[in-house]
Order: C-alpha cells, then structure tokens, then sequence
C-alpha cells in the first residue's frame, strides 16, 4: 500500500460524488462496514454522523477507519483510504451536513431536529484497483 500524497487520477475520483463503504470497529475489535457520504478536501476526508449512530461511538473509542469509494461507473475501479480521525467536532449549524447533502443530491440536509458530528479522516496508507491500480503492495 501506497502512502499519501494519491496521484492526481485518484483524487480527482475521490473529488466526485461516489458511493463509499466506511468500515470501523466494535468494541470487540471486530470490524463493522456501513455506506456513507463524504467529502475530499486538502488530501482528508470528512465524514459527518448522527449523534446517535453507533459508529459514532466506535469512531471515538477507536478512530481507525478505512473508507472505500467506488467509481460510481465502474465498481471494479475503486480506492480504498486507511487512516484515522485525528479531529471531531460538533457540527452545530449543519454546514458540514449541507455540504455533504449538497455534493450528493443538490440540496440541504433535510432532517434539521438530530444533532449531528462531524470528523475528519487522516490517510495514512491507500490503495487502489481497477483504473487505479497501485501496484506497491510492500506495505
């Protein structure tokens, strides 16, 4: 696995509103995958959570993360991100919500009455597959 900084190609995939599996960890170490919306932005990843969502809990127990997006054309092509939330913050005026809603569908997050947190993912490590093919499989 390759580390940052990720070759123009593939940031311009992750740029692009693709489906994404974010995977973290239970309290028993076992892994846990769920889809998610995100944001690339200065080489990091924001995610954001519903105050009440048991990744939420895990994330802060534990901030390991790996994030998979796929290419929205062809799934074969996708990158997978290995990192760790090095910062979380309230997202107390749903902007980070609104933006996520916005890149994804156009408009603002509906759901005004839950709280909402949002995070910021650290890469440490990626690979990918497909069109994206990193072959430095050394780590």
């Amino acid at each position: 696995m390759s580390k940052p900084p990720l070759p123009p190609e593939a940031e311009a995939l992750l740029r692009k509103p693709n489906p994404c599996v974010m995977a973290t960890l239970r309290s028993d170490g076992s892994p846990v995958s769920t889809p998610t919306w995100y944001l690339w932005e200065d080489g990091r990843v924001l995610v954001n959570l519903d105050e009440g969502r048991v990744r939420l809990r895990h994330l802060r127990r534990d901030p390991r993360v790996t994030l998979t997006v796929l290419d929205a054309d062809n799934w074969y092509t996708h990158v997978t991100l290995i990192g760790r939330v090095t910062e979380m913050r309230d997202d107390e005026d749903l902007a980070d919500i609104d933006r996520l809603s916005r890149h994804y569908g156009g408009d603002a997050y509906p759901d005004r009455e839950r709280r909402r947190v949002s995070a910021w993912v650290e890469v440490e490590r990626w690979h990918g597959w497909g069109a994206m093919k990193d072959s430095d499989q050394t780590g």
